[in-house]
């Protein structure tokens, strides 16, 4: 069940870069194109490492990576939400 979780929660980390990255938030059109490249893949290789190592603490049944990666979600859509709603 912890595995089902973890992967459903870096499905939604996964989103929440991609609505960032979309939002065309003056943050990321100030940064040149090939810059903003670069840190764009940078962004994903991290969340994916992060998802990851999160699945494999899950698969070893280490239930409290899954909490904190839970709480990591839980960051990572309220700073969503601020970037693509303009309240930053």
């Amino acid at each position: 069940m912890a595995l089902i979780v973890t992967f459903l929660l870096g499905m939604g980390n996964f989103a929440c870069h991609s609505a960032v990255v979309r939002s065309g938030h003056r943050m990321l059109s100030d940064i040149a194109e090939d810059k903003l490249r670069i840190a764009r893949m940078a962004s994903l290789a991290l969340e994916f490492g992060l998802l990851c190592g999160a699945l494999y603490a899950a698969q070893q049944g280490v239930v409290q990576w899954m909490w904190l990666y839970l709480g990591y979600t839980v960051i990572n859509v309220g700073a969503a939400w601020s970037i693509v709603t303009g309240r930053v």
